[in-house]
């Protein structure tokens, strides 16, 4: 057994070790009961801390697959505002994606090069800019999971570089509409706080409606 193995292993074991005990153990409460209101008074509770609070969370809830990072962004802007609660929402979820795809880069990506050969980076899957615009535009879906993608990216071929700049453009906008949102209904206006969800819906449909409008010149051009 090489070095690298060897601690793969190790990690590999620690990080069901620490699922266990987050979803099965005694912590199974943290993320039953994890909700904005308490988050918000954990924020409120840790004062100057309360930003290091916010970005560990969402840094833990993307590389923790179950944990909802939905009620922290909303909490992050509910405590700090439009502006500066994106600015924490954007770094804990970019060390969280990060860290994702490092730990799927780290622990699989050799067992799935060994078990599917070349064949694994053909096509489209082995084109740099293809994924590169692949994970810019899951970003900006809501609807798709973040932690998945980042997960799945490590398992590619992507650069790093590529992952990174991707995931940060395409997670600002997203991480404005939910601060933007937290922070409206916390404000009592409920008719800004729909204006924000409504733009969280236009965030949500654009990139699809551009995937639909592409396909079909394409299919025209074709024809």
């Amino acid at each position: 057994m090489t070095v690298g193995t060897g601690a793969k292993i190790v990690l590999a074991v620690a990080l069901v070790a620490a699922a266990a005990a987050l979803f099965l153990g005694p912590l199974s409460g943290f993320v039953e009961d994890l909700s904005g209101e308490r988050i918000s008074a954990w924020v409120s509770a840790a004062g100057a801390w309360g930003p290091i609070v916010i970005i560990a969370l969402m840094t833990i809830a993307i590389v923790a697959t179950p944990i909802p990072s939905a009620p922290i962004a909303l909490a992050a802007g509910a405590a700090y505002g439009h502006t500066i609660g994106t600015i924490y929402i954007v770094i804990g979820a970019e060390l969280g994606a990060l860290a994702a795809f490092a730990l799927a880069r780290f622990l699989g990506r050799d067992v799935l090069t060994r078990w599917l050969g070349e064949t694994v980076d053909k096509g489209w899957l082995g084109s740099q800019n293809v994924l590169t615009l692949t994970v810019f535009a899951s970003r900006l879906m809501p609807f798709i999971s973040f932690d998945i993608v980042s997960y799945a990216a490590g398992l590619s071929c992507l650069h790093f570089w590529r992952f990174a700049v991707a995931t940060l453009a395409g997670i600002i906008p997203a991480s404005f509409v939910l601060a933007h949102f937290g922070n409206e209904a916390v404000s009592g206006e409920p008719g800004r706080a729909a204006w924000a969800a409504v733009g969280l819906g236009a965030l949500t449909l654009t990139p699809l409606i551009v995937v639909a409008i592409r396909e079909q010149r394409g299919r025209k051009a074709r024809s």
